[in-house]
């Protein structure tokens, strides 16, 4: 199993490796969990930031523009991603108040295991010089 992914279940392993296998098509996934994110942008509170950066880091990679990246640590985050914007899970987002609490741990699990790989990138994402439209998914 991927790294990063023993706390995942096999259909969001499986979406990932699509997404792996077909890189433009993460540009829908983004938008769709950018929108999510940002609708719930104040419950989501500190989280905002580390989830811009899976945002930013999947783009990167989608692009070609950032490659020093693993497949196990891409499928992570694509997978969380997923989970992210999936409204059946453990918990229904429709649940106000509680639905994002699993997506929150999810998104931390993820973040907490790849830490290392995240900083290597946002060191990497503040070493170029995108064009001021690249740089948040705002």
């Amino acid at each position: 199993m991927a790294k990063g992914f023993a706390g995942f279940g096999k259909k969001y392993k499986q979406e990932a490796e699509t997404y792996y296998d077909h890189p433009h098509k993460t540009d829908s996934l983004l938008k769709r969990a950018f929108g999510k994110a940002d609708k719930n942008r104040k419950s989501l509170g500190f989280s905002w930031q580390k989830l811009q950066l899976l945002f930013e880091l999947v783009r990167a990679w989608a692009k070609g523009d950032y490659k020093n990246v693993s497949k196990g640590t891409i499928l992570a985050v694509i997978g969380a991603i997923i989970y992210f914007v999936s409204p059946v899970d453990i918990i229904p987002d429709f649940l106000l108040g509680f639905g994002l609490i699993d997506d929150a741990a999810v998104l931390a699990f993820t973040w907490k295991r790849l830490s290392k790989d995240l900083e290597e990138f946002s060191a990497w994402k503040n070493t170029i010089d995108l064009p001021q439209t690249e740089k948040p998914l705002s």
